[in-house]
């Protein structure tokens, strides 16, 4: 198993995620950090829902909890109370209007789409999994795939060369391995097959 491509995998599917994040949040005023901030609240225990906590769980740094904490509030989705005992300490509680955001986004639905089409397939290695859960997404979100070009429709062998007949230009060895922008996945391609063309 190549480390590095299970790495790429991981990376563009999160890539991918965040994208659609992003895409579906900002058509309700919000960034994916909120969303984040609400999911660890649903979650978290009494004496983990702090500011500071939530700062501590996502890796974020303090002032950017609290500027997404304050937004949060203004739109009703959180709310804070001081703690019985010690008043210096804050704590924060989703809103029935939080919940209810929070019910109505998750999962991500393109992520849902892809999990049930390959649910019922069997995988002989991490990397191969990671490949197909990609490929879906992409399906499922009419994103561009960056593939190689050994993987790709346009991605022929002519008069004793590679070529794309896309562009119908020359490949060097180098370039048919590298991503493209323009790939489209070959159908019936096998992510798991020798990635060397």
């Amino acid at each position: 198993m190549d480390d590095l491509n299970t790495f790429r995998l991981i990376e563009r599917i999160s890539n991918l995620l965040r994208s659609e994040e992003r895409k579906k949040f900002a058509a309700i005023g919000l960034q994916p950090v909120h969303i984040q901030v609400l999911d660890y609240l649903s979650t978290c225990n009494r004496f983990s829902d702090t500011p500071a906590a939530v700062a501590e769980y996502l890796g974020l740094t303090k002032g950017t909890i609290s500027q997404s904490i304050q937004v949060l509030e203004r739109k009703d989705y959180v709310s804070k109370s001081q703690d019985s005992e010690d008043g210096r300490v804050v704590h924060l509680a989703l809103s029935d209007e939080g919940r209810r955001l929070l019910d109505e986004i998750k999962p991500i639905d393109v992520f849902a789409q892809a999990q049930a089409i390959i649910a019922s397939q069997t995988f002989t290695t991490i990397e191969e999994a990671l490949s197909n859960v990609l490929i879906e997404l992409q399906k499922a979100n009419n994103a561009k795939s960056f593939g190689v070009c050994h993987s790709c429709i346009n991605f022929i062998e002519v008069a004793n060369h590679y070529q794309c007949n896309l562009t119908q230009l020359p490949l060097s060895q180098s370039d048919s391995v590298k991503i493209c922008r323009e790939h489209i996945l070959a159908d019936g391609f096998d992510p798991s097959a020798n990635t060397s063309p």
